[in-house]
């Protein structure tokens, strides 16, 4: 696994939709299913109905794929410690979040993850790529940080993961750099503004408008957002969390087979491996992945 970059190389990203240069994972080898918020709460609670159960095998393996479709498109693969005792940090897009001006790490709310910015710190340490801020005015995850586009970023809190006063804070710190930001409230059923409002290309956003306040809304429109609109039902799946690649090429996931469709009759390709393992115990591949660098856009 490659951990180790040439400090000379560009890190930072001032948007989530040009070409994917490098990207930072995890390795789930110590994952497992726990109750961890809405999400795989909701698994575990039907699992008696459903007959879904957790195999760390399949887990492995589809997260392999992922890894491969990543390779296969140029995108360098990078890698946070594992950890026993941290056994949900191969979630990267939490413990931290990459801006143009380096990376914020992250103050973490649920007890099994509160530290997993150890091994964030130390990854970004280690590769020589510089911290730009720390959240700690209250609980903010790299989850509700969704740069729209260059100049622009929607913030989230739902306030079992990140709070009001930790997403302000987070805002001040972006407008403290001449951009623009904007924080607001979500249903705790989403998680993060990930779960919510993904960038798929310039101008153009995949959402669930159905979930979203109308004033977030119009305030995407306001700014010039056309949107790919995923259903309710898809967008509580975690349809909504997909990884743009860049180059009209889109990671996606199984299980979002509209929002799949309605992507390549616009002529995007679409990769969309089985990720079950991961959906349902609470995260897709947008929460498995943190840009670390990106074309300009």
């Amino acid at each position: 696994m490659l951990n180790q970059a040439p400090a000379s190389r560009k890190w930072g990203i001032n948007n989530d939709y040009a070409p994917l240069r490098d990207v930072l994972l995890g390795v789930p080898e110590f994952y497992r299913w726990v109750d961890a918020g809405p999400l795989i709460g909701r698994t575990l609670a039907n699992a008696e109905k459903t007959g879904v159960r957790f195999d760390l095998q399949t887990a492995m393996a589809q997260h392999a794929e992922m890894v491969s479709i990543y390779e296969t498109n140029g995108v360098v693969c990078h890698y946070l410690d594992a950890d026993p005792v941290l056994h949900r940090n191969f979630f990267a897009r939490d413990s931290s979040a990459m801006t143009p001006w380096g990376a914020l790490i992250c103050h973490m709310q649920l007890k099994c993850r509160r530290a997993d910015y150890v091994t964030a710190i130390r990854f970004y340490q280690d590769n020589a790529i510089p911290i730009w801020q720390y959240a700690s005015a209250g609980h903010f995850e790299g989850g509700d940080f969704v740069i729209v586009e260059p100049g622009r970023v929607l913030i989230g809190y739902c306030g079992e993961r990140s709070e009001k006063d930790g997403s302000e804070q987070v805002a001040a710190f972006v407008r403290s750099e001449g951009w623009e930001a904007v924080t607001a409230p979500i249903s705790r059923e989403f998680v993060h503004m990930d779960g919510l409002v993904v960038p798929l290309a310039d101008k153009l956003l995949v959402a669930c408008l159905d979930a979203l306040e109308p004033w977030i809304v119009q305030q995407l429109r306001d700014w010039g957002f056309d949107f790919v609109d995923v259903s309710y039902r898809e967008a509580r799946n975690l349809g909504v969390n997909l990884v743009a690649l860049g180059n009209d090429k889109v990671l996606s996931m199984q299980g979002a087979s509209d929002l799949n469709a309605k992507m390549r009759a616009l002529g995007f390709e679409v990769f969309d491996p089985n990720m079950d393992m991961f959906t349902l115990g609470g995260g897709g591949v947008h929460c498995l992945a943190q840009a670390l660098r990106r074309d300009d856009a």
